[in-house]
């Protein structure tokens, strides 16, 4: 009920394109400036809209792919062949151009570093996240929070991903990722390949006696089965938050 009251009370925002860039043949990366904005926790995200002439409206949410110490905001689009929203972000929106954007939403799905201060009884608990395709755009956001706060908190990122080609935010990935293609594998590949299952979870993550918060996001088939397995595996399933979409709408 309280989440609902604040969602709410958000209005829609003018958000003036700064930058766009291809992160992958499929996925752009948009920048923002977008005057009044709150601020955000990593993990949390918007809705996008967008009013034709007409009057017509369409909107979408999207991940924020940027941690809240930049003052810009990043989405990052995957273009879907019957996404009229993502066609228009990713083909047609140019930058100085306006859309409207509202948020922040979510507090399920968030972690900062702020959350995370030393416990005198337990100590910090490692950070476990898991990605399908686009499903990394909100990890992103974590990642660069983590780097640039020089949080203790241990995190890690098991990503998987159809080919090297579509791998995103490769400037963030450091030895704290492990990623795996699942299609094409090129010569002298040194990561995983095939997809994630029981047997790379136990391999690539924490393990379920460190109790670490996992967050799993990633097509709703892949969040099922790998939040499914890692249960299997041990962890407690209150440990485990999941951010899912389906592959027929438009990706977080």
């Amino acid at each position: 009920m309280a989440r609902a009251a604040v969602q709410r009370r958000l209005t829609w925002l003018p958000a003036r394109l700064v930058a766009t860039s291809a992160e992958s043949p499929r996925v752009h990366r948009l920048v923002f400036d977008v005057p009044g904005w709150s601020g955000h926790l990593p993990g949390q995200h918007v809705d996008v809209r967008l009013t034709a002439e007409d009057g017509y409206t369409a909107e979408r949410s999207y991940s924020l792919a940027s941690p809240p110490e930049v003052g810009e905001l990043h989405l990052l689009v995957e273009r879907l062949e019957d996404g009229e929203v993502s066609s228009y972000l990713t083909g047609e929106l140019s930058p100085g151009d306006l859309i409207e954007l509202r948020g922040p939403i979510g507090g399920y799905f968030v972690w900062s570093a702020a959350a995370d201060q030393d416990d005198r009884d337990t100590g910090r608990r490692p950070v476990q996240l898991v990605a399908g395709g686009a499903g990394v755009s909100p990890f992103t956001a974590m990642l660069d929070h983590h780097r640039r706060r020089e949080s203790p908190t241990p995190m890690q990122l098991l990503y998987s991903t159809r080919d090297e080609s579509e791998i995103l935010a490769r400037g963030l990935l450091g030895p704290e990722t492990t990623i795996t293609l699942t299609r094409d594998v090129p010569v002298g590949w040194a990561g995983e390949t095939g997809r994630v299952d029981a047997a790379m979870l136990l391999r690539c993550t924490v393990k379920p006696g460190d109790s670490p918060r996992i967050f799993v996001c990633g097509p709703t088939a892949f969040a099922e089965s790998t939040a499914t397995a890692l249960v299997d595996l041990g962890h407690e399933p209150t440990s485990i938050r999941i951010e899912r979409f389906g592959e027929s709408k438009e990706p977080s």
